[in-house]
């Protein structure tokens, strides 16, 4: 829930903002993991970057799924701050989602008797316990080994069935399928109720993302599903077009926005805020060591990055993948309404980014073809894709 933290909502306290940016989860090259099966790889330093920022932007979206907008990390402010870029109360800004709707909803407790002190000091426990848990089976799902259901090796297995392998470079619209095919093939039960669509031809058809909402596996569960929607983008010819800043930044300020994944040429970032006209972003290109996600209480500290950067938007490449979270049908059709009227007044004279239209993509006069579920992407999206790479940055 993206909003600018003004400082009258957080009382000039960075800190809010620091323990905010730190408890999302934070995904970087690694070396020394296991063989990525038909390769002799065992890292991805120097080529995986948008696999990571991909990751990056899924992560958030499990988050607000299972934690909720206003979930921190409780250790995050013991991380190490290892850079000195500061952060002064007046220059806060924020990111993909306000404190204001996290805030509003906790009405203050009236001085409660000594049992219900009890009572909810065991509910805050329980309740703090239930989110570790889900905090680490979160980062446990990216693991690096085969068996991790979003880990870079399930990944670039997907990646295959679009011609793409181990070592190769990842554009963001590629990502963005490769995601929703881990999504979809996922097992388990935790997930069966998360979803992802992605837009055709910067398009949303509405009730394609209802009928994915509303299917389930089990016929006795009616509840509708959430879904994140990925949204493949350029902003822009050669080079990011300017005009398209007041967009990002209110795209960035919407609650249901789970970031962006883009970069700068030659480089894959996770975009999370903004600050005036930079983009805050969290950067997946440190090399660290493999860590075993399998053994109990692994350690935490390298899953979290200890200091945002900031980026101009003019240095942005102008392909990226737009990702926003909805936690029911309900959402859904309300993100659509928000988002809609944000690209009306960001249009003007332009064509809008992308659209939200009602109907089923084959209502429309494309021969959209329903994916084979044999393979990744039916022949309309490769060829999609294969437009879409070649316009992509090539990326370390």
């Amino acid at each position: 829930s993206g909003c600018t933290i003004e400082d009258h909502v957080i009382a000039g306290n960075v800190e809010e903002f620091r323990k905010d940016f730190i408890s999302r989860i934070w995904l970087t090259y690694r070396e020394e993991f296991p063989q990525i099966e038909g390769s002799a790889l065992t890292t991805d330093c120097g080529w995986g970057c948008t696999l990571r920022t991909g990751q990056m932007l899924l992560a958030q979206g499990l988050i607000l799924h299972f934690l909720g907008r206003a979930w921190t990390w409780p250790d995050a402010l013991n991380i190490e701050n290892s850079d000195s870029e500061s952060w002064t109360s007046n220059t806060v800004k924020k990111f993909t989602a306000s404190f204001e709707a996290s805030l509003s909803g906790e009405g203050e407790l009236k001085t409660p008797t000594v049992s219900q002190k009890e009572a909810i000091r065991r509910y805050s426990d329980d309740h703090e316990m239930r989110n570790e848990i889900y905090h680490r089976k979160i980062i446990s799902w990216f693991g690096d080994s085969p068996l991790a259901l979003f880990g870079l090796h399930q990944l670039i297995e997907y990646g295959k069935k679009s011609g793409k392998k181990a070592g190769d470079w990842y554009g963001p619209a590629v990502v963005a399928h490769i995601l929703r095919k881990a999504v979809e093939e996922a097992r388990h039960p935790d997930l069966q109720g998360i979803t992802i669509y992605v837009a055709q031809d910067c398009t949303v058809y509405s009730s394609d993302v209802i009928d994915k909402q509303c299917t389930s596996m089990a016929s006795d569960n009616t509840d509708d599903k959430a879904v994140i929607i990925l949204i493949p983008v350029r902003l822009g010819g050669e080079r990011t077009n300017t005009d398209y800043l007041d967009f990002v930044k209110g795209i960035l300020s919407l609650e249901y926005c789970v970031g962006i994944i883009g970069g700068k040429p030659k480089q894959s970032y996770y975009f999370a805020g903004f600050q005036d006209d930079s983009l805050i972003y969290m950067d997946p290109h440190y090399c660290q060591s493999f860590v075993d996600v399998s053994i109990k209480d692994f350690p935490l500290e390298t899953f979290h990055c200890p200091s945002p950067k900031k980026m101009s938007f003019r240095k942005m490449d102008p392909s990226c993948t737009i990702g926003f979270y909805c936690r029911n049908v309900q959402d859904f059709k309300r993100a659509s309404e928000e988002i809609t009227k944000m690209l009306k007044i960001s249009s003007k004279e332009k064509y809008p980014l992308f659209t939200f239209v009602n109907g089923h993509s084959r209502d429309y006069d494309f021969t959209s073809t329903t994916t084979n579920e044999e393979d990744l992407f039916s022949e309309d999206e490769k060829k999609r894709l294969k437009r879409f790479s070649t316009e992509e940055f090539v990326l370390l």
